[in-house]
């Protein structure tokens, strides 16, 4: 295993030696292959194009997200920005390897959240525009061309991670496969028209079944803290950690995102823009607005305390879904409403 680790750092020297011209276009993909930008990004936009792709979109990622935070945990999946160092593999670290502002992650590292948690959530937009591109073409090339975007975009997010020394090639392909699967099992049983409820639940099940697991496994003896402090001792400096990156913050986000959607689909403000049907410029305002709201929520930062950041991440996340689906449409419709004309009585 020690080998195979290796030759996952020469594959990272590789990418950091040969194509240094292309670092910043691996920074942006690593981004744009975020988990936080499927909740962030993909997900508002997927929504107001079609708001069936979008709540699939939403309910895949938090599923995945849950569970690749689960297989983490039973996987022990080195870092290459610490296994370098902590292996005792290299008499001196590599040269020509270094760390970036995003490569000090503190979770485990297999598999790979950005290639598992981003191939499930944008599965079914690729569906989607696959069904639609079948309908209005017959040529065999224009039907492959969703296909081949998401897989070269997925490859990319891959090598990115390789390159920032956040994961090893192993965990790069198990993430792929682990997320190509998952997008094709959910995407055809994503629930709808289910009681606020279940939505509940499904939010306490993430919350209570992740909590059962971790207290599980450190009953029996395992420190699921040890990548933590890896993390802490060796990343270069100690801005580059952030508490976005710790286990329970993706736990929070996701039955923060579970409760949020079963309370924005059943409120009075969706069910009146649901009946209404916006336009395309009403879409296009909804996710301007949805936008400019993201920058005001980040311009607030996080608590510095880790149990307030929790409840905050909990409860933002909780409260996104709404304006997505809900608040924001309802706003602009409103606002279309008031400004159209009266119509002329004959």
């Amino acid at each position: 295993m020690e080998s195979a680790l290796g030759v996952g750092i020469v594959v990272a020297e590789a990418l950091q030696r040969q194509l240094p011209w292309l670092e910043d276009v691996w920074l942006w993909v690593t981004f744009l292959g975020d988990p936080k930008c499927v909740f962030f990004f993909y997900f508002p936009l997927a929504y107001y194009a079609c708001g069936h792709v979008g709540i699939s979109v939403l309910w895949i990622c938090l599923l995945s997200e849950w569970l690749n935070l689960i297989s983490k945990w039973f996987l022990f999946g080195e870092r290459p920005f610490w296994w370098v160092h902590e292996s005792g593999y290299y008499s001196e670290t590599p040269a020509q390897v270094h760390q970036f502002p995003v490569s000090c992650e503190t979770g485990p590292g297999s598999p790979s959240g950005h290639c598992m948690i981003t191939g499930a959530a944008l599965w079914p937009i690729m569906v989607a525009i696959s069904s639609q591109i079948a309908k209005r073409s017959r040529r065999h090339w224009m039907k492959l061309m969703p296909s081949l975007a998401y897989s070269t975009f997925l490859l990319a997010i891959g090598l990115s991670r390789i390159f920032i020394l956040a994961h090893f090639p192993h965990q790069v392909l198990g993430g792929l496969i682990a997320g190509a699967l998952l997008g094709w099992l959910m995407t055809p049983r994503v629930p709808v028209d289910r009681p606020v409820s279940f939505y509940g639940l499904t939010a306490l099940a993430l919350l209570l079944g992740a909590s059962l697991i971790y207290w599980s496994l450190i009953s029996l003896g395992i420190d699921l803290t040890w990548s933590i402090h890896l993390a802490s001792k060796w990343c270069e400096r100690p801005e580059w950690l952030h508490m976005e990156t710790r286990p329970f913050a993706s736990l929070s986000r996701d039955s923060g995102a579970a409760l949020g959607l079963g309370i924005a689909l059943h409120s009075p403000f969706y069910a009146q823009v649901k009946r209404a049907r916006l336009g395309i410029l009403q879409q296009a305002a909804c996710l301007v607005l949805v936008l400019g709201l993201l920058g005001l929520l980040n311009w607030l930062g996080n608590p510095p305390q880790l149990s307030l950041f929790y409840i905050f991440n909990f409860l933002k996340f909780t409260l996104w879904p709404c304006l997505v689906t809900a608040l924001v449409p309802w706003l602009v419709h409103s606002l279309s409403a008031q400004e159209a004309p009266p119509a002329k009585s004959k």
